[in-house]
């Protein structure tokens, strides 16, 4: 299976990472006006399904270091398989969240929040988990993304004086659990992994085969979340499963797009793990909270009519995120 041999190249996999999961979110809005992301999320999660897939088969099958999928498989303890499968379930109640709210505050505000917020727990229960990388210059960098945090929640507060709108509140609550569930979910399936890839433990399963059960609870857990989102959404009126097979063709490429790509920036942080570490790994591509407020801020203008001195705001904001980033990278 392909495995990543330095640390250069695990650092450059991360970045990927970042640029995907900060990214993956402008599908939602490429959507028919009419298509409600309860039904965008069906096709999402068939995207990381199939991704995972994809690359068990491929990369995950060939060359001769470590286990190809299907030997990988064969031997799995079922507790490991469990974990890696109850992150895909932290994962989608999380993610949902995480739509939820970028569908009612916006990008800048939802990713920034929910996303900062998971990248400091994230990074704290990983490190905690395999403490690998220099503490202080970790500990400092998440200390530089709470600055951060703070800064964008001020410019929130500015913007919602200026726009006055009114599900304001529950956009910032569901950003802030759907960033409590997200720093979890990475440790269950870096947990049930190998720590050594080339010659993986007895029991332990391969990054490719533990993305794939991660996947899976992705995909089973959506008919328990999805459907009550579907059911009792937390914006606008209930939707039905009729809908979801009326929609335009374009609307499933779109969400089968979103799944696929942040799904390869899930796998290329897995893969990078063995490497840089699952602290590292997790927090750089959790600086996706850049890619997505640049998005948000430049491209899709959400913060336009907000008042003077909020642009500033936000502007040091990306500097603290930049600046601790650079410190988690430099860490190891």
């Amino acid at each position: 299976m392909f495995i990543v041999e330095n640390y250069s190249l695990a650092i450059l996999l991360c970045v990927i990472t970042m640029l995907c999961w900060g990214s993956w979110a402008n599908t939602t809005k490429l959507t028919s006006k009419t298509w409600r992301f309860e039904l965008f999320y069906w096709d999402y999660g068939l995207g990381i399904l199939l991704t995972t897939l994809v690359l068990a088969f491929t990369l995950g099958s060939t060359g001769s270091e470590g286990r190809s999928f299907l030997q990988d498989m064969k031997q799995a303890d079922t507790a490991n398989l469990l974990s890696s499968f109850s992150g895909g379930v932290i994962f989608n109640l999380a993610n949902i969240l995480l739509v939820a709210a970028i569908a009612i505050a916006g990008m800048s505000v939802a990713f920034p929040v929910g996303i900062g917020i998971a990248l400091v727990l994230g990074v704290i229960v990983n490190y905690i988990s395999v403490p690998r990388g220099n503490p202080v210059l970790i500990f400092g960098g998440v200390v530089l993304i709470v600055m951060a945090i703070l800064l964008n929640a001020k410019a929130y507060q500015k913007l919602k004086s200026k726009t006055a709108v009114k599900v304001s509140e529950k956009g910032l609550l569901l950003s802030v659990l759907s960033g409590c569930f997200m720093g979890l979910f990475y440790k269950y399936v870096a947990g049930a992994m190998a720590t050594d890839f080339n010659n993986p433990e007895k029991g332990k399963l391969t990054p490719y085969t533990a993305l794939v059960f991660f996947s899976a609870g992705v995909v089973i857990s959506s008919f328990l979340f999805n459907t009550i989102q579907m059911k009792r959404p937390f914006a606008g009126v209930p939707v039905s499963f009729s809908e979801y097979f009326r929609a335009k063709a374009k609307d499933h490429v779109m969400g089968i797009l979103g799944g696929t790509v942040w799904c390869v920036g899930m796998s290329l942080s897995i893969i990078a793990s063995g490497k840089a570490g699952p602290a590292v790994s997790y927090g750089l591509g959790q600086g996706a909270t850049i890619v997505a407020a640049l998005w948000g801020i430049y491209i899709w203008k959400e913060f336009d009519q907000a008042p003077p001195g909020t642009n500033r705001l936000l502007h040091l904001m990306l500097m603290l995120y930049i600046a601790g980033l650079a410190m988690i990278i430099i860490s190891r």
